[in-house]
């Protein structure tokens, strides 16, 4: 006798990834993300790993790479690499800091007015409007001017800057969740305003949090450099990607490396950041019309 199994197939499990993962999973960001994390690392141990001070004159001007100078030295005959991975340490540091302080302060006030609403939404949006009204080459000008030009300054000049378009990036996220259906089930249970923005909005605006700081602080870092090249930004003798970009100008044709490493430099960073962004934006779910 046949023994017949009258069961039902059983379907195959099917995996579901987490964000991360599925990010992670395609070739593109993956690569970005390796990229990101190098000029991190350099950034981070470039005190350590540099091989003579920044500032500091080692040996003969526009020398050419060599076992003493891997990558040469500069006009004064300051060591280019060593120059090469402070600049990177600088402009990100003072990328993320200025950047963290925009998200913060950006972050409270979009949700307050994007859930609030009302008369606190109005007063809010007019002065973030008035804000961004103001051409941002004028606005750093007029903030370089008061707060000057080292690295300390340009912390809270980089916050200004980014604040206002954080406001209006939160604040259109938080009223489309406003209409979801656990806002509405916190508000019928009674819970407070407070309550609902800490533990139910926030939460729900982690990953776009996320992506809003790496591009961002991408955005930051090419802005500083550009105000370095115009000389709004970082001055001697602290290094910096656009200033080295701005001083090699006078020998591109004679010594092009001078030129071509803090710009591929630059250019790496800010086009890794946007792979690894374009992919974490499409496994959090993020559509271009939200940043």
């Amino acid at each position: 006798m046949v023994d017949v199994n009258t069961s039902p197939p059983q379907e195959a499990p099917i995996y579901r990834l987490s964000p991360l993962r599925r990010a992670l999973s395609e070739p593109v960001t993956l690569i970005g993300v390796i990229v990101v994390v190098l000029h991190l690392l350099l950034g981070v141990l470039s005190p350590l790993i540099a091989p003579y001070d920044a500032s500091a004159l080692v040996g003969a001007p526009l020398m050419p790479p060599s076992s003493d100078f891997l990558m040469g030295t500069d006009q004064i005959g300051r060591d280019y690499f060593s120059r090469i991975i402070e600049g990177g340490r600088i402009a990100l540091m003072v990328s993320f800091c200025g950047v963290a302080i925009a998200l913060v302060i950006g972050s409270i006030l979009g949700v307050f007015a994007g859930y609030l609403g009302g008369r606190f939404d109005e007063a809010i949006m007019r002065f973030v409007d008035a804000m961004m009204a103001i051409p941002e080459i004028i606005m750093i000008a007029i903030l370089t001017l008061a707060l000057g030009k080292d690295v300390v300054a340009l912390i809270p000049i980089v916050a200004v800057v980014y604040t206002w378009g954080v406001v209006r990036v939160i604040r259109s996220k938080t009223i489309s969740l406003s209409t979801l259906d656990f806002v509405r089930a916190a508000e019928l249970r009674g819970e407070t305003r407070w309550s609902i923005m800490l533990r139910e909005i926030f939460p729900n605006l982690i990953g776009l949090l996320g992506v809003e700081l790496a591009v961002r602080v991408s955005s930051a870092v090419l802005r500083i450099s550009a105000l370095s090249f115009l000389g709004l930004g970082i001055s001697q003798p602290t290094p910096d990607w656009g200033l080295m970009v701005q001083e090699a100008m006078g020998v591109v044709f004679t010594d092009p490396w001078f030129l071509l490493l803090p710009a591929a430099m630059l250019s790496s960073l800010i086009i890794a950041v946007n792979f690894a962004v374009d992919g974490f934006a499409r496994a959090f779910g993020i559509t271009s019309t939200e940043l």
